[in-house]
């Protein structure tokens, strides 16, 4: 019993980092910024937060502020305002890493997205899986298709 306290005690204080991330993503914060929040020692602290979530807070740092980038681009945010909010530095650089996570820039991904949503609104049916399209009667199935 006296061994699970310790335990659950550092697992708490990661996921308070993990969280402090996820509140501050836009802001200029760093390891130190990081590691302080869950009182640790940088390099320990790497490794108990890659232990728990299979990557090292820079790299979930990095993945919190791709996916608020993607949300607002699709809320069609030109992609300067995005970097800006998101927290990164330049906008060249978050083109850059954007483009190597997602493997699209991040105006292709906007584009996309709009065409996608376009698509939805012309031709609804190719979104819906066949089979439940056909259970609803939407599709008639027949043998000459």
């Amino acid at each position: 019993m006296t061994k699970e306290f310790p335990e659950i005690y550092l697992c708490k204080r990661i996921v308070q980092a993990k969280l402090f991330i996820d509140n501050h993503f836009s802001e200029d914060i760093d390891l130190n910024n990081i590691a302080d929040e869950a009182y640790f020692s940088k390099f320990h602290f790497i490794r108990l937060f890659k232990t728990i979530y299979a990557k090292t807070p820079h790299q979930y740092l990095i993945k919190v502020r791709i996916e608020n980038a993607k949300a607002l681009l699709e809320k069609n945010i030109p992609v300067n305002e995005v970097c800006n909010t998101v927290g990164f530095g330049s906008v060249s650089s978050f083109a850059e890493l954007f483009k190597r996570i997602t493997k699209l820039s991040p105006s292709k991904y906007q584009q996309q997205f709009k065409e996608r949503q376009e698509q939805i609104k012309t031709v609804p049916l190719q979104f819906i899986p066949n089979c439940f399209a056909e259970q609803k009667g939407w599709i008639q199935k027949s043998n000459f298709q």
